[in-house]
């Protein structure tokens, strides 16, 4: 290739990369795969290596990383960055909302708001639209200079785009964080390769940054948001914090799609309470929401403290990490026979909850982790997640004995046995076990199994220990004597309960099949299995490699089954339920057409006159297939009243939504 041809190659496919780069990075809106970028950012860097003359310092090809001296240098900030006063509560809100009133003398103010990254604060500085350096916050007045590190960071801009108005210095400050699919990711590796793995996203985030070989950073593929700005020479004058960050969008420059402008405080506390329910939907790290007077005027009339604006400030939700004391380590035993370690722990507040126990998952986390009895620990909670133990702070003083696998059941003292297929599960082989029959039996009352209402933990617990249940179908014998003889059973509450197991003998095989509890059968496999089979004699006479050939049930699948009615106690439960009046058959249904065949619907909120699985009843009759979680393969997504975290989701995925008037006519 001659040289002039190859310029304007280099040139074509620098403008062509950094445009990919800023629909992945930027709009979360990509529009070439995976293997195509890397194709072309491969010709770039082969041509750039063949004519290095015209390779540009804004290339897209620098952000691959390299290789640095070991003295990290220092940066003074011209402009501090100032660390933000945090609120708790409401309450304390409103007081900074007072003072805030009290400082400006008049109760005029608007608010721009925005999600509290919970990742590392750097800023970036712009000369004539040029990125020329990088540092961290430091201590507010000396950062690090992680120029080299940034530079990797694609939704960066190495420079502005092409606009009016570009100031001749712009210093931005912001938020350098890591996706939690590439935080897991991540950890994965490490842990593969023996490494200690992450404590959470801000501390990868954190590590990764400080990285003298840019070439490491550039893998962990960190991003970045813009909050506000240091320094402007130049160029327009901003009125609002707002107008700021729609000039930072058209420079190019990255900002949170969730930032809000609020009239009141009671807008402001709405915004809280929404993000504080769903932040668990978002694929990042936030630890609050903050708060900033709009007005830059206004701003400069409030003023600082020594440390912090008085313009701005943060409200925290509840933390999902705490360190605590391991008081204890128990076992016990799941529906399935699997042995599952738990640390009891001195109660701690976490995530707007105390807990005073969490999962240890497997004999061989423990001795990962390093967990003895007396170690302070940091546990973590997410959502409604069980909590975790994420690493030893403190060892215990003295010798601590380590933790060993019982060769008992803790519930029975059946045998303990390693299981073939899971290199980490140890099991209770005891059919009997007392512990995996009160897990079972409260799994075949649930709601997606045999939804029987009452038949709730603690009623299990009772019906075992005075010995009237001993097995899945002992409930359809029980009497109303019996229930009154219970805890909080009286007349009414007693006939319910007897009302709803009576209901269930009418379940479908498919809710009875996923209420067995059969190994790795979940609720799309029941239903496949239900559908194809109809009856519960045919599934249990069915060969492996005849439930093999169904779509989607495999080897492992179909293994479980014929094993689990392979066993001559399985076969004595299902004649069990025959005598009780159970139907254990799927009717079939013909449906007029089949319009939403092959379609993957998900319900969310409180639909009027119907509940969610009658809903999910009805399209799975016109051959479409209802799912619990939403992904971009996900269809429709049909949300009801006071919708969850799911609709959130269905958004930020482009999934079609439907409110319910929307969902009747498209069944009528």
């Amino acid at each position: 290739m001659d040289p002039k041809k190859a310029e304007r190659e280099i040139e074509r496919l620098s403008r062509l990369i950094e445009k990919f780069n800023e629909q992945y990075y930027v709009h979360n809106s990509p529009t070439v795969s995976d293997a195509e970028y890397d194709q072309l950012l491969k010709q770039l860097i082969e041509l750039e290596e063949k004519f290095p003359k015209f390779k540009s310092p804004f290339s897209p090809t620098r952000r691959i990383g390299a290789s640095i001296p070991a003295t990290v240098k220092t940066v003074t900030h011209k402009a501090k960055m100032y660390s933000l006063d945090n609120t708790y509560s409401f309450e304390e809100l409103a007081e900074w909302q007072e003072r805030v009133f009290k400082g400006l003398g008049e109760k005029s103010v608007e608010y721009a708001i925005e999600l509290k990254m919970d990742g590392v604060s750097a800023a970036l500085i712009y000369e004539k639209g040029e990125f020329v350096l990088g540092a961290t916050r430091g201590d507010g007045t000396i950062g690090e200079d992680v120029t080299h590190n940034l530079r990797t960071i694609r939704s960066i801009p190495l420079k502005f785009k092409d606009v009016k108005n570009i100031p001749e210095v712009l210093e931005v400050r912001g938020e350098v964080y890591m996706d939690h699919a590439d935080f897991d990711r991540l950890n994965q590796e490490r842990k593969k390769n023996g490494e200690e793995v992450f404590v959470n996203p801000r501390n990868s985030t954190g590590g990764s940054l400080k990285l003298l070989d840019s070439r490491l950073a550039a893998k962990r593929k960190l991003k970045f948001f813009v909050h506000s700005f240091g320094r402007l020479e130049g160029g327009r004058a901003y009125t609002t914090h707002s107008e700021f960050l729609d000039h930072a969008r058209n420079l190019g420059l990255p900002v949170n799609p969730n930032n809000r402008v609020c009239v009141s405080l009671e807008e402001v506390k709405k915004y809280c309470r929404q993000f504080q329910e769903k932040r668990d939907a978002l694929p990042y790290d936030v630890d609050g929401v903050v708060i900033k007077v709009n007005s830059l005027a206004q701003q400069n009339a409030l003023g600082f403290t020594l440390k912090s604006p008085r313009w701005a400030v943060a409200y925290k939700f509840p933390a999902y990490q705490a360190t605590t004391v391991v008081c204890d380590i128990k076992v016990q035993v799941g529906r399935t026979g699997v042995l599952t370690p738990v640390a009891e722990l001195e109660p701690v507040p976490c995530g707007g909850v105390t807990i005073s126990r969490a999962t240890l998952h497997n004999f061989d986390e423990i001795k990962r982790l390093g967990v003895k009895i007396g170690d302070r620990v940091l546990v973590e909670r997410a959502g409604d997640v069980i909590p975790k133990i994420v690493k030893v702070v403190v060892a215990a003083k003295g010798k601590s004995k380590v933790f060993e696998v019982p060769s008992q059941c803790p519930s029975c003292r059946g045998k303990v046995v390693k299981d073939k297929d899971d290199d980490v599960a140890y099991r209770c082989i005891n059919p009997s076990c007392p512990q995996q029959m009160e897990r079972a039996l409260a799994h075949f009352a649930f709601r997606e199994a045999m939804d029987i209402d009452g038949l709730g933990e603690s009623a299990v617990k009772q019906l075992l220990d005075k010995k009237l249940v001993k097995d899945l179908a002992g409930i359809y014998t029980l009497t109303k004597e019996d229930l009154l003889g219970l805890e909080l059973f009286k007349d009414k509450k007693a006939d319910n309960l007897l009302a709803a197991i009576e209901r269930s003998k009418k379940q479908p095989l498919s809710r009875f099949l996923f209420g067995l509890g059969i190994m790795n059968i979940g609720i799309k496999a029941a239903s496949l299995l239900a559908k194809n089979f109809g009856t519960i004699d045919r599934l249990m006479n069915t060969s492996q490699e005849e439930m093999k050939a169904i779509r989607d049930i495999g080897s492992v699948m179909s293994e479980s089954v014929v094993n689990f009615f392979a066993q001559p106690s399985a076969k004595r439960l299902i004649e069990r339920f025959k005598k009780a009046g159970l139907a254990l058959r799927q009717e079939k249904f013909e449906a007029a057409d089949a319009r939403f065949a092959g379609k993957k619907f998900v319900f969310t909120g409180e639909l009027s006159g119907m509940s969610r699985e009658e809903a999910g009843e009805l399209v799975k009759k016109f051959g479409a297939e209802v799912v619990s979680s939403v992904s971009a393969k996900t269809d429709y997504v049909v949300a009801g009243e006071n919708p969850g975290s799911k609709f959130i989701k269905a958004q930020k995925l482009g999934v079609k939504i439907l409110n319910q008037k929307q969902f009747e006519e498209m069944i009528a």
